[in-house]
């Protein structure tokens, strides 16, 4: 494709899309789980919105189909993890409620989300978990994600960590991603985010690729648990970046 975008790093580690507040620190006393009946009831409003408003989002702008879905509906009753490829700034937001669109999403997020202009105060009442920074903060985020297990929910997982727009191939996972499924023992699985060319225009169709449940080995220790889990959901994602036939922007590592 001419003139096609080139991003070039140096390790699948780079932040290669950064905000103005890209060192946003949580406020000290930040809350991960809210018990005033006014918020939650606000949060449930906003939550509605944002959804209808993805839904057009997700159709007219980046013409998403999912596959595979149907494998979620056996666990409407059972809090999971979903695992995603981090590849649209915007979309990944939206994306995981269309894939679980009967059961509310939580999504782990960098603290920096938090300090985008316009949007960031807004992610908390949305289902954002920043990433705590110290051990202190720590403890009360796993206790906010275990909380939304035990209400059956779900908490979405980006592995990656880092958004690269458009990558068709699956980077590196670091076993510590997956420590929340194997403590709480419930399924996780994958949802694989591919890039397919369309009739008209250069932006590329989107084909998000449902697969799962993968669950924690009982037989292995925590740590062979987490590295076991995380070698099949990336093989199984792995496997389905395959169907990427459509690169709208290229990736080169500097030399």
């Amino acid at each position: 494709m001419k003139n096609r975008k080139i991003y070039y790093y140096k390790t699948y580690a780079d932040d290669l899309v950064k905000s103005r507040k890209q060192d946003y620190k949580l406020k000290d006393g930040y809350k991960w789980i809210h018990n005033n009946t006014f918020y939650n009831i606000c949060s449930s409003i906003l939550y509605f919105i944002a959804y209808v408003i993805s839904y057009f989002y997700c159709k007219l702008f980046l013409h998403m189909h999912i596959k595979n879905r149907k494998i979620l509906n056996k666990f409407r009753n059972t809090g999971y993890f979903l695992y995603g490829n981090h590849t649209q700034p915007i979309g990944d937001v939206f994306i995981p409620g269309h894939v679980c669109k009967n059961k509310r999403i939580y999504t782990v997020v960098s603290p920096s989300n938090l300090g985008v202009v316009g949007i960031g105060p807004f992610l908390p009442m949305l289902g954002a978990i920043p990433i705590a920074s110290n051990i202190k903060d720590t403890k009360k985020m796993w206790e906010a994600v275990i909380k939304r297990i035990e209400q059956k929910k779900c908490v979405v997982i980006y592995p990656e960590a880092h958004v690269w727009p458009y990558y068709t191939k699956i980077r590196q996972f670091p076993r510590t991603s997956f420590k929340f499924p194997v403590h709480c023992n419930v399924p996780s699985f994958s949802m694989t985010t591919t890039y397919q060319k369309r009739k008209f225009g250069k932006k590329p169709k989107i084909t998000v690729y449902v697969d799962g449940p993968f669950m924690p080995d009982i037989n292995l220790s925590e740590k062979e648990k987490e590295e076991k889990l995380c070698r099949e959901i990336y093989n199984c994602m792995n496997e389905r970046s395959k169907n990427s036939t459509y690169e709208y922007i290229e990736y080169k590592r500097e030399k």
